[in-house]
């Protein structure tokens, strides 16, 4: 028989780095969650029960982090996968939004036909902050004419308030700091 120790809380498998990638940041470090088969399946279920009633066409992941969590969560609500990349990383013509980060800027891209007019886009990452990331992304597919069904985090830091800045966009986070 084998053994079927309880899977640690999410919380347990996430680690905190002081003062990267900046003095004064603490990381939030969601590798060992994602090496803990059983936790990583269990997040990405959770994911995919919350949201699958916002009825998503398609995931849109931004790099890298954010694949981790979209491409296996588009999996599981049976929808397709899109790939939000940093500049330059994408073969063919793009739409790209710039976004301020809590230390520093950043820019994504897309596939500018990845995304059709009127499709249903579920916005994934892994964590969500203050929420300049995901403005980005939303401006992003929304000069691609679609519709943000919602958003998903594995992570939400509460004290940044990064839900103030997504105003009527339904958003579900499974840990909360």
């Amino acid at each position: 028989m084998a053994d079927t120790a309880p899977t640690p809380a999410f919380e347990d498998l996430i680690r905190d780095v002081p003062d990267f990638p900046k003095p004064g940041i603490i990381f939030k470090d969601i590798m060992p969650m994602l090496a803990d088969g059983p936790a990583f399946h269990a997040i990405v279920d959770e994911l995919a029960e919350k949201t699958r009633g916002f009825k998503p066409d398609l995931v849109l992941g931004a790099e890298a982090r954010g694949f981790m969590f979209g491409a296996p969560l588009a999996y599981a609500l049976g929808a397709g996968f899109v790939a939000a990349r940093k500049p330059g990383k994408l073969p063919y013509t793009t739409v790209s939004a710039k976004y301020a980060l809590e230390y520093g800027f950043d820019a994504l891209e897309v596939h500018i036909d990845a995304i059709k007019p009127g499709q249903r886009v579920l916005i994934c990452d892994d964590l969500l902050a203050t929420g300049g990331t995901c403005k980005a992304k939303i401006e992003l597919v929304e000069r691609l004419g679609v519709v943000v069904a919602g958003h998903a985090f594995a992570i939400e830091l509460d004290f940044l308030n990064g839900r103030d800045r997504l105003p009527g966009h339904e958003i579900v986070s499974l840990i909360h700091y």
